[in-house]
This record gives structure tokens, C-alpha cells and sequence, in this order.
């Protein structure tokens, strides 16, 4: 089956989630749809705040069509979340009334569980796997800035040799509107392969104090980023993921591609005095590792040295 053989048409979006990949998308799919078919989701409160303060992408105030979560309106075709893993679970109840029996849902959210999550409300059976990657963009407060959009890699639940229908149907809305992507048939491997890196990279960079150029050289930060990297590594074999040193290869190829003057989430996280998704990350691996018995020193280290800091901020006047 070709792409233009495709049934099912996405025409209306709604994204819940402004932070910077939900701007940075709902940016660029603002210009490309009608205003009234993109339906950013969002509390009251926060929808009095972004039309009071405004949000920005590169400097440009962004004029998106909020919604609230109580507001009844026909389902949406694509739904997609863009909220912090911490966001997760109240984003799920807000976006109940955007989801109808044929509303296909991406998570962009970083970790190898809020598929899961989403799945234990909405079902299985809509939702596509699928990781944002390459994309280098710091938010301040309500402003975006960005160079590389990076890309939207996606694919289903399982592998089966030719993609699914919802899946070209998402393929061929991307075309339309533009958004780079990657349909990817074995994408628990790509899942692993990307929180592989955000345990690396996003530790690293906030452990350090560095931005993206400081684990682009060769010095303390990268070498404990690929350390941190390699006990993912080693903690896939044992849930039948295996990723090899081949996957840790084609991250770094990723990051390479990244600004040297951005920063992940964490670290902006840290820097902001605001809790970070150390749990997502170092969390994770550490209870993977208690599972199967084995230690990940490295990620100790990390997850030790985060929390230090993060307690600091409860002793700042």
C-alpha cells in the first residue's frame, strides 16, 4: 500500500504540553492548519497564563487556539502529549473529551513507560510507539529558542513487516505539514536507544554543569555519559532489548548534530531550582538494576549527586 492509498486523514490535532517540544511543534504546525483545528489543551489557570504572557518560538509570539479540558468538542484525529513525565497523569484526564474511537496518540515524553501509562486509560490500540530525537531546544520561562527541530520517529507497538494503517496515516500528515520523520519497525529497540542517551546526556550535562559542547569533547562528562550509557546497555540484554554498541554509535551520531550551546531539560531543570526527571532517568535504571541483581554504579553516582543538588533548593531563602 502506497501513501496515497491511505483511508484515514488527520485534520485535527490537540497537543497538551507548552513545553519545549509542545511549542516547538505547535509552532510549526500553527502556520500550517487552520487555527481552529490545532487545540492546545490546557487548565484554565495555565490558558489565563499563556494568553496573558504570550509564548514564544525564536522571538515569535505564538498564536495558538487554547482549549480547556472540560470543553466537549469532536474527537481529535491525532492527539499528542508533550507534557514533563511528572505532567503525565493529569495530561491523560485532560485530554479525555479531545479522544474518540479513532484518535491515534503519540507520547513525545522521554523514558520506556508513559506509552504504558497512557494505555492503562485510553487502551492499546491507538497508541504508536515513538521518540522525538535530534532536536536541540532550551525554553526560559514562556520563550523557545532552537535551532535543529531534529525529527519525530515512530512506528507500532509491534513489529510486522509493513507499517500499519495509522501509521502511513500519521506518515502523510507529517509530509503535509512538513515535520521530519523516521517510521522505525522495531521501535522498543528505538525507545531503549533513546532513554539510553537522555541517561547519559542529560545526566551528564546537569552532573556536570555543562551544556551540549561539553560532552561533545573528550573529557570527564563524556567519558561518565557513555558509562552511564553502557549500563543501559547492559541492563537491555537482560529484558530482551539488546541494544549494542552499534546503538550507543548511532546516538552519538545524534548528538553530534546538536547545537554545542543547547542544554537538555535537566540541566535547565537544575538551573531554573526546579525538580528534575532524575527518577525517569537514573531512577529507573537503578530499579531495573536491583531487579536483575546487578549494580550501575555510574548511575548511582549520578542519581546521588542530582538529588544532592536538588535538596539544595529546599534550603535556599
Amino acid at each position: 500500500m502506497s501513501l496515497g492509498d491511505l483511508k484515514m486523514q488527520i485534520n485535527t490535532v490537540s497537543l497538551i504540553g507548552l513545553g519545549a517540544l509542545g511549542i516547538m511543534f505547535g509552532r510549526h504546525l500553527s502556520l500550517r492548519m487552520p487555527k481552529k483545528d490545532l487545540r492546545i489543551v490546557a487548565d484554565p489557570e495555565r490558558i489565563e497564563k499563556y494568553k496573558r504572557d504570550r509564548v514564544f518560538s525564536n522571538g515569535i509570539a505564538c498564536d495558538f487556539n487554547y482549549v480547556s479540558p472540560d470543553v466537549k468538542d469532536s474527537p481529535a484525529d491525532l492527539l499528542i502529549f508533550t507534557v514533563k513525565y511528572s505532567g503525565l497523569n493529569d495530561a491523560i484526564e485532560f485530554a479525555k473529551k479531545q479522544l474518540g474511537p479513532n484518535t491515534i496518540v503519540l507520547s513525545l515524553l522521554n523514558g520506556i513507560s508513559s506509552e504504558e501509562i497512557i494505555a492503562r486509560s485510553y487502551g492499546a490500540d491507538n497508541i504508536l510507539l515513538s521518540v522525538a530525537q535530534g532536536m536541540d531546544a532550551v525554553k526560559a520561562a514562556n520563550k523557545l529558542t532552537y535551532h535543529h527541530m531534529g525529527m519525530i520517529c515512530f512506528g507500532d507497538r509491534e513489529p510486522s513487516g509493513e507499517p500499519s494503517e495509522k501509521v502511513r496515516t500519521v506518515a502523510r500528515f507529517f509530509d503535509k505539514v512538513g515535520i521530519p520523520y523516521e517510521i522505525a519497525d522495531d521501535m522498543k529497540k528505538r525507545l531503549w536507544g533513546k532513554f539510553m542517551l537522555n541517561v547519559g546526556v542529560n545526566q551528564a550535562v546537569a552532573v556536570f554543569e555543562c551544556d551540549y559542547g561539553g560532552i561533545l569533547k573528550e573529557g570527564p562528562a563524556r567519558s561518565t555519559m557513555i558509562a552511564a550509557m553502557k549500563e543501559v546497555m547492559m541492563l537491555s540484554e537482560k529484558e530482551n532489548i539488546n541494544l549494542t554498541q552499534a546503538d550507543i554509535d548511532y546516538w552519538l551520531c545524534v548528538l553530534e548534530g546538536l547545537s554545542s550551546e543547547g542544554k537538555p531539560s535537566m540541566r535547565q531543570d537544575l538551573e531554573a531550582g526546579r525538580p528534575s526527571e532524575v527518577e525517569l532517568f537514573a531512577g529507573t535504571v537503578l530499579s531495573l538494576a536491583g531487579k536483575h541483581g546487578l549494580e550501575c554504579p555510574v548511575n548511582q553516582m549520578l542519581y546521588d549527586r542530582i538529588k544532592q543538588t536538588e535538596r539544595g533548593f529546599n534550603k535556599r531563602v
